[in-house]
């Protein structure tokens, strides 16, 4: 069932975001439904805040105050359960139907983060393996795992061209 889930978002009461998630927690491990609801998040950004006395100070806030994203299989009893919860004033989407986050959107997000663990350094060579150019071999220019991107300079029709791809889109060439 766990490959079925999906992000949905959860509207609450401002301030209560935190109370919400923790009873969620609660109830998923009371009930055994931790094959149903997965995770539950409240996206947070470090802000440096300047009080009145010019001292830097680092805070957490939150992204999207009074929402808590829930990635989870959506039936009759998982929405009856969040839609209960204290503090929750219903799902995101029209009417009583809750409409799940588009991978876009969740990527958009920064809350379904995928590590990749990058095997290789500027200067290797490389295979292309998935898109356009794949079976292409190339060089590393450069690598920025922020952007989730790799510069490669492949050699077509005699010319070296540099090619933006992402991280996962090259293998080290043994």
């Amino acid at each position: 069932m766990s490959e079925n889930a999906k992000w949905y978002v959860a509207h609450t009461y401002s301030g209560y975001e935190n109370a919400v998630k923790t009873a969620i927690e609660k109830f998923v491990a009371n009930r055994n439904l931790e094959d149903m609801i997965l995770r539950i998040e409240i996206p947070m950004e470090s802000v440096t805040e300047v009080n009145e006395a010019g001292v830097m100070k680092e805070v957490e806030r939150k992204v999207f105050p009074g929402y808590v994203l829930i990635k989870m299989v959506l039936t009759d009893d998982t929405w009856h359960l969040i839609r209960n919860i204290r503090g929750v004033t219903g799902f995101v989407g029209a009417e009583n139907k809750a409409i799940p986050l588009s991978e876009e959107e969740v990527a958009a997000l920064g809350v379904d983060k995928h590590e990749i663990v990058v095997m290789y350094h500027v200067g290797d060579t490389v295979k292309i393996t998935e898109g356009p150019l794949a079976s292409f071999n190339g060089t590393v220019e450069e690598i920025e795992p922020e952007k989730n991107s790799v510069r490669v300079m492949v050699s077509m029709f005699g010319r070296e061209t540099p090619v933006e791809l992402e991280l996962d889109q090259v293998e080290v060439l043994s």
